[in-house]
This record gives C-alpha cells, sequence and structure tokens, in this order.
C-alpha cells in the first residue's frame, strides 16, 4: 500500500482502531485529544481520529475493562479524562498485535505477485 491514502483505508482502519489506542496507550497515560495526536505523528499522519470516532471507541474499551479513565484538574476550571491500559488491555494488545503481525504477513505474502 503506498504512503498516500486510498479510498479503501476507511474500511480497513475500521478494523484496527482498538489496537491502534491500546498501542498508543502501551507507555504512559493521554488524554483523549493528545491519543489522537500521538497516533496521528507516529504513523506519520497516516492514522488519524476525529472526536465522533475516537470517543466511542474509548468508551467501549473502557467498559471492557482494557484501559481506564481518570479524571485530572488543570488549571482552575478545566478537567481531562486520562486513559491508561489495563493488566487486561496489555494482555489483549499483545495478542492482538501478534494477530496483526500474523495477517499482515499473509497479505504481504499473497498480494507480492501483485505488486
Amino acid at each position: 500500500m503506498s504512503e498516500k491514502r486510498s479510498a479503501i483505508l476507511p474500511q480497513l482502519t475500521k478494523y484496527c482502531n482498538e489496537t491502534l489506542i491500546l498501542s498508543a496507550l502501551c507507555e504512559e497515560k493521554k488524554h483523549g485529544y493528545d491519543l489522537a495526536l500521538h497516533i496521528e505523528s507516529k504513523s506519520e499522519s497516516y492514522f488519524s481520529f476525529h472526536h465522533g470516532t475516537l470517543y466511542p471507541i474509548l468508551h467501549k474499551l473502557e467498559k471492557e475493562g482494557l484501559i481506564r479513565g481518570s479524571w485530572k484538574r488543570e488549571g482552575p476550571k478545566r478537567r481531562r479524562k486520562y486513559y491508561s491500559l489495563t493488566p487486561r488491555g496489555r494482555k489483549d494488545l499483545n495478542a492482538r498485535a501478534a494477530e496483526w503481525q500474523t495477517f499482515c504477513a499473509k497479505i504481504t505474502m499473497m498480494t507480492k505477485e501483485a505488486s
């Protein structure tokens, strides 16, 4: 796949968004906006999240016990919810990463001649 965004990218990424979020939380806590910026920066703008996509996924992952959210006051009136990976989330991320690596290797193997 080229570095340029393709028409099929939205269909492909909807299946990996949870894994991207869990991966981004692997090292440290992040609030939603910082999380979106981290993913965009680390992927060289290949992946990006909008509020309408990001927050429902965060709530789902939190409900499933894969991440934990905690509120932190920033300034006199502002509060942000910071998310962190739970032990269960780390275990799930490891399983997802292994599956993605296998999946990508097999897709690459099957499409190698088409390139």
